[in-house]
């Protein structure tokens, strides 16, 4: 072992074997959904179904959101340009941070500051939340998590919450999450829906994820949808084309019935 030897926990490569947290990788193909793996590598651990079930959930909310969103528009962009895939992907990840996709990590804090006020003060989650909210807002701090420039309801954070009921993991920070809500209207008698990052973060929270992984999260979801615009870019609009983020109209199927 030399000077600048090193460890890790989470891969180990031999002739003929790979081993991903202490698992061979070929004997858990076909057995381990890719939810069910990205919890293995994050975590350390094999997760039971119910785990998967709710990352998976995570995952397919939000795989796209129109062409609209600032990583979807940086990477049609960027594609627009002649640069291969690999380059607009990165200026698509690149642009998700604070502001779009970043709310995860900020409203995960919200909600573990929420329950241990809970349970430092010996409160319920709603007063919790109340004074909470209360502080925020008359500090003029930005809740996260809350609002949306489209959906007064989003409809993920409604099934989010449906699958967290059905898998065990609609606990105290949901909780906390839909507290906040009320708090929000009664402070300020103004209606917030809770919208798809601060429902994911409640469910990472009850998961037992750090919340500096919030983020990655909503990365791993958008890849996919980023890689299909710029692959539709690519393939079916003129190069260097001028890209009007507002007008643009949707000429696929709709599948309200499935």
């Amino acid at each position: 072992m030399g000077e600048n030897h090193w460890t890790t926990k989470i891969t180990k490569i031999e002739p003929n074997k790979i081993y991903v947290r202490g698992y061979r990788i070929d004997k858990l193909m076909g057995k381990l959904s890719f939810p069910e793996a990205i919890y293995l590598v994050l975590k350390g651990e094999l997760p039971d179904k119910n785990t998967g079930k709710m990352i998976d959930a995570i995952l397919v909310s939000s795989i796209d959101h129109g062409a609209t969103p600032p990583s979807t528009l940086a990477a049609i962009t960027i594609a627009s340009t002649g640069s291969p895939l690999n380059a607009a992907l990165a200026g698509g990840i690149l642009s998700i941070y604070k502001w779009h996709g970043g709310a995860i990590e900020n409203a995960m804090h919200h909600y573990i500051d929420v329950v241990n006020l809970a349970k430092e003060k010996g409160l319920s989650i709603e007063d919790a939340a109340f004074e909470f909210t209360n502080n925020m807002l008359s500090q003029k701090k930005r809740l996260f998590g809350f609002g949306h420039r489209y959906h007064t309801n989003d409809p993920r954070t409604a099934r989010l919450f449906e699958i967290a009921k059905e898998t065990g993991f609609y606990g105290d920070y949901v909780k906390a999450a839909l507290s906040i809500k009320d708090a929000i209207y009664k402070i300020k008698n103004k209606k917030l829906p809770i919208n798809v990052d601060g429902a994911i973060a409640a469910v990472l929270c009850e998961l037992g994820f750090p919340p500096e992984l919030g983020n990655a999260f909503f990365i791993m979801a958008r890849v996919p949808g980023i890689i299909a615009h710029i692959y539709e870019e690519q393939t079916e609009q003129k190069p260097m084309r001028k890209i009007d983020p507002v007008d643009h109209e949707y000429i696929g199927e709709v599948h309200d019935e499935e």
